[in-house]
């Protein structure tokens, strides 16, 4: 005989989820084509039919320790296929969202990125940081053409690290409570033995590509990843050796007499590009299909835009600096500053966290 449960439906967390980009949620009636033709659901225990009901019942603590939400990727099988149109796919990206909300250290600033309306303010307080810094950090004597005459590099590259020490901490915080919380609902794989596996397959997106729809953005996806990561090697690199006096920046695209720095900055170029294109592919991906434009939300928005919005800022203020165009080099350059500012320390609650809690997810289940 089957055991009983007591069903208490959270209200709040199914009107959260609907407002969240699952607006289609209450369509599903439950005819499992969604699980049918998702080529990433595993026979085991597949996703999103079961997703979906516990979704329409308000089922928070189960959705959100569920690492299945974290093994879809949106690629829009499921939500093509649907004879109801309840989109499957964006109901699973509305479930990511609310769990990177309910695990996110500390909390107001996961509500505060997933919502619209705070998205002015998000920009605030890197525009006072780098605007004190502008006006009252004591300036560095340098060629008339650097950024340091205006920002000085001795203040900004601790800052930097200072910064990204407080998001690690903050992704620390956030993935401990997810990993207690897979615990608690009965996932037993070993997940310090699955992350690397689970890494791996990531930085290849072999799942990504096994989406039958919209290969494009397997390219975009991938792109990114790659650019972003060769930019963040490179600027630790660069950072670390500006701090202990090995290195000067900006750095010179090509001195004879400095070829690691030269083959640095060639590198740093070659991987903004790459992510640049890879992010005007995800937003062609989302501008030119009408369907893709109209269920986009805000929190795909946010992360997309800033991310191009620095490569691009960084391009243009590199450009201009170049080309001696000193008064809109420092005004781009601030911008540009704002946005990197941004994206750093919104990190672990915006979507870029997928990367980290996605990992997570496939090693406790023991993806490989």
């Amino acid at each position: 005989m089957a055991e009983a449960m007591t069903i208490r439906p959270d209200v709040g967390f199914i009107k959260d989820v609907l407002k969240s980009g699952g607006g289609d949620l209450k369509k599903c009636y439950q005819c499992a084509t969604c699980s049918v033709v998702c080529n990433l659901s595993p026979e085991q225990s597949p996703f999103p039919r079961k997703q979906m009901i516990e979704a329409q019942w308000g089922l928070k603590d189960r959705l959100l320790a569920d690492p299945a939400i974290w093994l879809c990727h949106n690629c829009g099988d499921c939500t093509s296929r649907c004879p109801r149109g309840a989109k499957p796919g964006e109901v699973m990206g509305a479930l990511r969202n609310q769990a990177i909300q309910h695990f996110a250290a500390p909390g107001f600033l996961g509500r505060a990125v997933s919502s619209p309306k705070t998205w002015p303010l998000l920009f605030v307080p890197g525009a006072l940081v780098f605007g004190a810094l502008a006006l009252w950090a004591p300036k560095e004597v340098t060629e008339p053409r650097e950024f340091a005459n205006v920002f000085p590099l001795h203040v900004l590259e601790p800052l930097f690290f200072l910064i990204s020490g407080l998001v690690l901490l903050a992704f620390a915080v956030g993935l401990a409570r997810f990993v207690k919380a897979l615990r608690s609902a009965g996932a037993n794989g070993a997940i310090l033995a699955g992350l690397i596996p689970a890494f791996v397959e990531i930085l290849a997106h072999k799942r990504f590509k096994e989406c039958g729809k919209e290969k494009n953005r397997y390219w975009g996806h991938l792109l990114t990843l790659w650019g972003f990561a060769g930019l963040a090697f490179m600027g630790t690199v660069v950072g670390i050796g500006s701090m202990v006096g090995i290195m000067h920046t900006p750095l010179p695209f090509w001195d004879p007499a400095m070829p690691v720095e030269s083959i640095l900055k060639l590198f740093a170029n070659a991987c903004a590009a790459v992510i640049l294109v890879g992010g005007l592919i995800l937003l062609g991906d989302r501008v030119l299909n009408e369907e893709k434009r109209r269920t986009t939300t805000y929190f795909d928005w946010f992360f997309l835009l800033t991310i191009v919005g620095v490569v691009f800022t960084g391009i243009l203020s590199e450009v201009l600096r170049l080309g001696e165009a000193v008064t809109a080099m420092y005004a781009i350059y601030f911008v540009h500053l704002v946005l990197i500012f941004a994206l750093f320390v919104y990190a672990p609650y915006s979507k870029f966290a997928h990367m980290l809690y996605r990992t997570v997810a496939m090693a406790a289940m023991g993806k490989r």
